[in-house]
């Protein structure tokens, strides 16, 4: 069977959770995989736990992590040219690989650090049983399009609404 598309988006707690969920599940099933994040730097609570289980190969970069409207124009310039390279990277160890998890990709897109045309291009070229998960917020028409899969998380309450920041574990 070919390998599909997914993406899991909106404005909810979940993408990347779900997206690790799936990682786990497919190395637990002899998959190798590659799980590739945008906009964070590997500190995450999951990325350590990943990193130890022998079919997940983890990309990153650590040169710029965090909100893109928190940058400056020299970071968002680094960051156009690191995760660029970063896609470049993942898409080349994925050809070794059944499951590939770009997280965080979709607002790479959205943010023009990757180009959405690279992304499609890829997607509608990969190896013939690579399972591919996107995660992000507002995925374009041409994403979705492209995807077999599309699972939105919405935020119905959330308590950084209440200025109850990030919790170690919980949300990273």
């Amino acid at each position: 069977m070919a390998g599909l598309i997914h993406i899991y988006c909106g404005d909810g707690k979940g993408k990347t959770t779900a997206a690790v969920g799936l990682a786990i599940r497919s190395a637990g099933a002899g998959n190798r995989v590659v799980f590739t994040q945008f906009f964070k730097d590997g500190s995450s609570s999951e990325i350590s736990l990943l990193r130890q289980i022998p079919n997940i190969t983890v990309l990153h970069t650590k040169t710029v992590g965090g909100f893109w409207k928190c940058m400056t124009t020299e970071q968002q310039a680094q960051a156009s040219r690191d995760y660029t390279e970063l896609f470049q990277a993942a898409c080349i160890s994925a050809k070794n690989a059944e499951l590939l998890v770009l997280d965080e990709i979709v607002s790479a897109c959205n943010h023009g650090t990757v180009p959405e045309d690279a992304v499609l291009d890829f997607l509608k070229s990969k190896p013939e049983n690579l399972e591919v998960v996107l995660t992000g917020r507002n995925p374009s028409e041409a994403l979705l399009v492209q995807a077999d899969y599309v699972t939105e998380m919405k935020k119905v309450k959330h308590p950084f609404d209440r200025g109850v920041l990030a919790r170690k574990g919980i949300e990273y």
